[in-house]
């Protein structure tokens, strides 16, 4: 019964972890909403060329300084990260706060969506990992009465097999 119930623990754990996933992948897209809302995008123009050539394994993004006019009108210039091979006089989406300063972008939604795919699978996974532990800790008792019953019952054959005219 025992294994039985953590058979069916571990197939429950498959809508547990789409549930943790869908509700990470809430949050995330919420607070992309949260920052998209204080945050402005811009169009800006490279001032220089971004590097040529990744630095460092996976390397696919080079910073770079670059111009563009705020809302009031006033120019400004600030770095940004680009993609390799950029050149200058490009343009390219910036994302600024209320003082005008260049932040990392919001959240995608498809960065959302990972994040919760990833939160919801390492939820089963780790649900999964641990049921031998669990499984193998709920048995130790049933084990332990096992042994007693067992060594009862051996008392008890050696008993007669000592003393068969008893």
């Amino acid at each position: 019964m025992i294994v039985l119930g953590a058979v069916l623990i571990g197939l429950l754990m498959i809508p547990a972890g789409v549930a943790v996933g869908t509700a990470v992948r809430d949050a995330s897209e919420d607070a992309a909403a949260r920052r998209r809302a204080l945050l402005t995008e811009m169009t800006a123009l490279t001032l220089e060329d971004s590097a040529s050539i990744p630095t460092g394994a996976g390397q696919v993004l080079s910073r770079v300084r670059v111009a563009w006019t705020d809302p009031g009108g006033v120019p400004r210039e600030g770095w940004t990260l680009v993609t390799i091979g950029v050149k200058r006089g490009s343009e390219v989406a910036i994302w600024v706060d209320q003082q005008g300063v260049v932040v990392p972008p919001p959240r995608t939604a498809a960065d959302s969506a990972a994040l919760g795919s990833a939160a919801g699978v390492t939820a089963v996974l780790a649900g999964w990992m641990l049921m031998p532990f669990v499984t193998r800790l709920a048995l130790v008792p049933l084990n332990r009465r096992r042994a007693r019953d067992w060594e009862r019952e051996w008392q008890q054959l050696d008993r007669r097999w000592r003393h068969p005219q008893d």
